[in-house]
C-alpha cells in the first residue's frame, strides 16, 4: 500500500475525516491530508478528472443523488471484491447499494444517511405558546405557525432550491420518482399531494425564502428569524458549528405526517467514499483501507457523530450509548433515538442519472405553482413532461 494518500470532501465531513485521519495515522504510519473545498466545487472537480482521467485524489466523497451519474462516467474504482472480503454488504443499510452499483460492480462506501429531523427553536416556540409534542400533522405545523410574531419564518421554503423540501415530503409518503423501467413518475397522486402541501405552507404566510447555506440563511437562524428547520440528522453539526451561539435553543421532532397516523419518516442526503480508477494500485489499496477504517468501524462512526452529528449507515454503530445520551446543543435531548427510529422507517427512492433533471424541473414549476401561474397537479405534470423530455423517457 502507498505510504500517503489525499482525500476530497467539503464541510463538517471534511472535519471528520480529518478526524479520523488522525487515529489512522496514528494506527498505520500512513499519511493521510484532507482538502476541503466547496460541495460544488468538489463535485466539478472530481467529476471533471473522472471524465479527464487524471487530477484526482486516493479517495473522495460523492453524494448519493449524484452517484449514478458519477458510476455512469466509468471512472470510478470497483470495490465489489475488497467489500466482499471484508464482508460489509450486510452491515450497512440495504439502501445505500442501490446507486453505487450497476450490472458490474460496487463503485464506492457507504457513509452517512440523513434521517430528517423537524429542527425547531425551543426558545422561541416556548415564548409564543407552542408545544412541539402536540404537532402531529402538517395542517397542525402550520396552524401553531401561526402564533409566531410577524417577522418570525415558521419554515424557510428558498426559491433556488423547492427540490429540496418536495423530495423530503415526497419520500415521506413512499413517492419514486421514477418507475422500476424508468419511466418518469414525478406527477404521481403522491406528488401532487406534497405540492398541495408546499403550496398550503406558502399561502400561510409563515415562510421565509432564504438561500441555504448562505450568511443571511446562517444569521437567520442564529437570531430566529427562522424559527424551524427540516433536515437530516447532519444538520446538528452544521448548527453547532455555525450557530454555535443558539447553544440549548434547539430541539428536534420527527417530520409531521401528512395525516394522522401518516409516516413520518424521511431521508435527506447522504454520502460515500469512491476512489478513482485512474490512481495507482497501491494507492487504491490505502484508500480502501482507510475508508474502511473511517466508515466501518463503530469507533470511528460514533466519534462522528458525536462530533458533528453525521449519522452513520453503518448499522452495527446503532448499538454505541453515543445514541441515547443527552445532547447539550438540543436542550439535553436525546435525538439520537429519534433519528435511530426514523431511520428504521425511511422508505427507498430511486436515484438514476436524470435525478438532476428532476431537481431543476421541479424548481422551475413549483415556483410558478407559487406565483399562482399553475395548480400544484399541473405543476408536478408541467415538471414531469419537462424531465422526460430532456431525458428521452417515458411519462409513467
Amino acid at each position: 500500500m502507498a505510504d500517503k494518500i489525499n482525500a476530497w470532501g467539503w464541510d463538517v465531513a471534511a472535519k471528520s475525516l480529518e478526524i479520523t485521519a488522525t487515529d489512522y495515522e496514528d494506527k498505520t504510519g500512513a499519511a493521510v491530508s484532507v482538502s476541503q473545498m466547496g460541495q460544488g466545487n468538489m463535485n466539478d472537480k472530481f467529476k471533471s478528472s473522472l471524465l479527464s482521467g487524471s487530477g484526482a485524489p486516493a479517495c473522495a466523497m460523492m453524494e448519493d443523488p449524484s452517484a449514478p451519474a458519477w458510476v455512469n462516467t466509468d471512472g470510478l474504482h470497483d470495490v465489489s471484491g475488497w467489500i466482499e472480503e471484508a464482508g460489509l454488504k450486510d452491515k450497512f443499510v440495504s439502501g445505500k447499494w442501490t446507486p453505487l452499483q450497476d450490472e458490474d460492480g460496487i463503485y464506492g462506501l457507504p457513509w452517512d444517511i440523513g434521517p430528517v429531523g423537524l429542527f425547531y427553536r425551543r426558545d422561541l416556540f416556548q415564548q409564543n405558546g407552542i408545544d412541539p409534542t402536540t404537532i402531529e400533522t402538517w395542517d397542525q405545523f402550520i396552524e401553531e405557525g401561526q402564533k409566531l410574531p410577524e417577522g418570525t419564518g415558521l419554515l424557510n421554503i428558498p426559491s433556488n432550491d423547492y427540490d429540496g423540501l418536495w423530495r423530503m415530503q415526497f419520500r415521506q409518503l413512499g413517492g419514486q420518482p421514477f418507475t422500476e423501467d424508468g419511466h418518469v413518475n414525478i406527477h404521481s397522486e403522491k406528488s401532487v399531494r406534497v405540492a398541495q402541501m408546499l403550496k398550503r405552507l406558502y399561502n400561510s404566510g409563515a415562510t421565509v425564502d432564504k438561500p441555504p447555506w448562505t450568511k443571511s440563511w446562517f444569521t437567520a437562524l442564529g437570531d430566529g428569524a427562522i424559527a424551524s428547520l427540516m433536515s437530516g440528522a447532519w444538520m446538528l453539526g452544521t448548527l453547532k458549528a455555525e450557530v454555535s451561539n443558539t447553544k440549548g435553543k434547539w430541539g428536534v421532532i420527527k417530520p409531521p405526517a401528512f395525516a394522522s397516523g401518516g409516516p413520518r419518516a424521511t431521508n435527506s442526503g447522504g454520502s460515500n467514499m469512491t476512489i478513482a480508477k485512474q490512481v495507482s494500485n497501491a494507492k487504491a489499496r490505502r484508500a480502501w483501507d482507510f475508508m474502511k477504517f473511517s466508515l466501518a468501524t463503530e469507533e470511528m462512526q460514533t466519534k462522528i457523530y458525536n462530533e458533528y452529528g453525521i449519522f452513520p449507515a453503518y448499522k452495527p454503530a446503532y448499538n454505541s450509548d453515543v445514541f441515547s445520551t443527552e445532547i447539550p446543543f438540543l436542550g439535553g435531548q436525546k435525538a439520537g433515538e429519534l433519528f435511530t427510529e426514523v431511520a428504521e422507517n425511511i422508505p427507498g427512492y430511486r436515484y438514476t442519472t436524470a435525478t438532476s433533471e428532476v431537481t431543476r424541473a421541479i424548481n422551475t414549476h413549483l415556483g410558478r405553482m407559487f406565483d399562482d401561474k399553475v395548480t400544484p397537479a399541473k405543476a408536478v405534470m408541467n415538471a414531469a413532461e419537462q424531465v422526460a423530455k430532456r431525458t428521452d423517457r417515458e411519462l409513467a
